[in-house]
């Protein structure tokens, strides 16, 4: 993914397609709508690290825009830069009121643009709110969302993914291939929950190989199912043929010492509210990692 990525929304065509061109030159994966309602299905499909939104669209205005986003749970975090010809203080209050980032008027510098887009990224991972690989909500924003959950008086599920042998993988095969790994499963999670989840739905990643996604006890089972098969059956595709062939990884470790692994597969934890009440988050995080230890599977397997 470069540098991040943006997604544009911006219905003069010209204004469109030099950011694009711009950008993507600069390192980022650019995406464009042109559409307020585009914008917001883009964002459900490919989540972007920041949204430069201009706010006078064709159908939905840019104030719809960012409502909608902040009001996602899945969107929720995403830095929003508002894009406008309109200049009057009002207006920026009523954006920044609804949540916006920043805000940056037409005729605008190209390089200031820039600044302010890698302020709000720098500033997002500083702020350890997504995690740079997968640009998947991480830290304060897993905590906010376990609080908000473990008060809620409605049900839900916490299913708390690792992945298993991912530290033999990355002794045989790199570092830099274990990001291309969690990538692919981030994107598992995602159509996951896209296909089968509700739109309130959250997926965060807890540590650099613990991804946990909360849904409703309805969807768990069907969610967990979908995620694990997946990962475990295509996850060989990341190995050179030579391990593929033998069914196994065999590397050497630190010490010289020569080892073997199976490939990667995913191990869930799960716990739900009907277990509580819990006396704080720790204890909602903790029981799903005890639960996982036990490596008992998804909700309903035997």
């Amino acid at each position: 993914m470069g540098k991040g990525r943006i997604l544009v929304v911006e219905d003069d065509i010209d204004i469109s397609k030099m950011l694009r061109i711009y950008f993507d030159s600069q390192g980022y994966e650019v995406l464009v709508a042109t559409r307020g309602n585009d914008a917001l299905e883009t964002c459900r499909r490919k989540l972007p690290n920041v949204v430069v939104l201009d706010i006078q669209l064709p159908d939905i205005d840019g104030y719809e825009v960012c409502r909608s986003l902040r009001s996602n749970t899945r969107t929720s975090y995403v830095p929003i830069i508002f894009l406008t010809q309109k200049d009057e203080r009002s207006d920026k209050i009523a954006g920044l009121e609804l949540g916006a980032d920043d805000y940056i008027t037409k005729p605008f510098d190209i390089e200031e643009l820039k600044l302010r887009v890698e302020g709000a990224i720098r500033r997002s991972l500083r702020e350890a709110l997504t995690h740079p690989v997968t640009n998947l909500p991480a830290g304060k924003l897993i905590e906010e969302q376990l609080k908000q959950v473990k008060d809620s008086p409605d049900p839900w599920v916490l299913l708390y993914f690792g992945v298993r042998h991912v530290n033999a993988f990355k002794e045989a095969v790199g570092p830099i291939h274990v990001n291309e790994v969690l990538i692919f499963l981030a994107d598992v999670m995602r159509e996951a929950v896209e296909s089968l989840g509700t739109m309130n739905d959250f997926i965060g990643q807890a540590s650099d190989n613990d991804f946990i996604i909360i849904t409703t006890p309805e969807v768990a089972p069907a969610i967990c199912n979908k995620v694990t098969k997946r990962f475990d059956s295509e996850n060989n595709v990341f190995y050179p043929f030579r391990f593929r062939d033998a069914g196994k990884v065999s590397y050497q470790d630190i010490d010289g010492v020569d080892r073997e692994a199976d490939f990667m597969k995913l191990v869930v934890g799960v716990v739900s509210s009907d277990q509580g009440p819990f006396a704080d988050i720790v204890q909602i995080t903790e029981d799903a990692a005890d639960d996982r230890r036990s490596n008992r599977g998804c909700p309903g397997s035997s």
